[in-house]
């Protein structure tokens, strides 16, 4: 995934000269980026300046994996993920034919919960997000921050503006190749099969992004991963990872077949005439009837509580946004590869060759992708 990030500099990670000396040619992105970024005009410089500082804090932050593996002070629970993200990398380089870069080679400890937190937004009587323009990145439907304090106030200035606003905290984010991406200690806690999804979906966007496209961005690189983890398993799983994993994905889908049908609950009525005041009267019954529907699930699963976060906060239309963002075109992707015999080179070739297309036609390929896989 990629975020455009900004960070009060009060908040910002520290670097120094030494995390500059290291990352000279970074340093030289960071200000070509600069330079384009100013042209977005002077009313959004000081967003870019934060977000460029909050970049090179993650720089400064990000060691070398032999370096961090030679550490006495490395805790054995990181020592033992890291050494396994050499065989990620060359698993997604050759079998997923994703690019050789020099992302993931490096480890960053940030020390704090989320590497940014991301502002999600929608009106209050539509899920259709608002997107974000940037230079560079195109449009997108998310505004990130390295620090949540800002991401809170800018959401509460949105709900003021009247917005459906919501703050999602994100683990990592993809420089689509301007930088080495480190494995940020956001993740370093997950099982291995989850960092290797991580891994898989961000290196995806390395392989494609298409500015301004949120929805096709996500939907490929949550396909790749989804089948990198799948193929990851087969070879090098054991059984309990493999059952783990499947009942994982099952109660994710369980998940998002209960969100989808509100969804369509919601969209029902917001496309109907109805009375302000009455529309939203209906809109919060909806949102009970989901929490209705996630305590009838979570008994289904033993009481599992993996998605309790989730719905731990006050719902409202920005949530479902942001879960569309990533799965509406999943489906349409499956069919791609499916569609290439699972070769993933030629998915990749197939997926590029759509994303080439002017929107129009690339918008009637992927609803015919998604009627063939609605009819089975």
């Amino acid at each position: 995934m990629r975020y455009p990030v900004a960070v009060r500099c009060s908040d910002t990670p520290g670097f120094g000269a030494e995390a500059v000396a290291r990352t000279d040619d970074g340093m030289a992105r960071l200000l070509i980026l600069l330079a384009v970024l100013a042209l977005g005009g002077c009313s959004n410089l000081s967003y870019y300046v934060q977000s460029v500082r909050g970049q090179l804090g993650l720089v400064g932050a990000s060691r070398p994996l032999e370096a961090v593996l030679a550490d006495t002070d490395t805790a054995e629970s990181v020592r033992r993920h890291l050494q396994q993200l050499p065989a990620l990398r060359q698993f997604a380089f050759g079998e997923l034919a994703l690019p050789e870069t020099d992302s993931y080679s490096l480890y960053a400890d940030v020390r704090r919960e989320a590497l940014v937190w991301n502002v999600v937004a929608a009106p209050v009587d539509s899920l259709r997000p608002r997107e974000w323009c940037y230079p560079v990145v195109g449009c997108a439907a998310y505004r990130g921050y390295f620090s949540r304090q800002d991401a809170v106030a800018y959401a509460a200035e949105l709900t003021d503006g009247g917005w459906d606003s919501a703050v999602e905290p994100v683990p990592a984010y993809s420089t689509l190749g301007w930088f080495s991406d480190p494995l940020p200690s956001t993740v370093i806690e997950w099982p291995l099969t989850d960092i290797a999804g991580l891994l898989f979906h961000e290196l995806a966007h390395e392989a494609l992004y298409l500015p301004g496209d949120s929805s096709f961005n996500e939907a490929y690189a949550t396909v790749v991963e989804d089948e990198g983890i799948r193929r990851w398993l087969q070879r090098h799983g054991s059984d309990e990872e493999r059952r783990t994993h499947a009942l994982g994905q099952q109660r994710r889908e369980a998940f998002l077949r209960l969100v989808g049908l509100i969804r369509e609950q919601l969209a029902e009525l917001y496309a109907a005439d109805v009375e302000h005041d009455l529309l939203l009267e209906r809109k919060l019954a909806i949102f009970h009837e989901l929490r209705d529907g996630y305590a009838l699930l979570k008994d289904s699963w033993g009481g599992y509580s993996g998605y309790d976060r989730w719905f731990a906060r006050p719902l409202n239309n920005a949530h479902f946004a942001s879960i569309n963002t990533y799965h509406a075109l999943e489906p349409a992707f499956w069919g791609i590869l499916l569609r290439a015999n699972g070769d993933m080179a030629a998915f990749h070739a197939r997926c590029r060759e759509i994303a080439a297309m002017p929107t129009e036609g690339r918008e009637a390929v992927l609803k015919e992708l998604l009627d063939e896989a609605a009819d089975g």
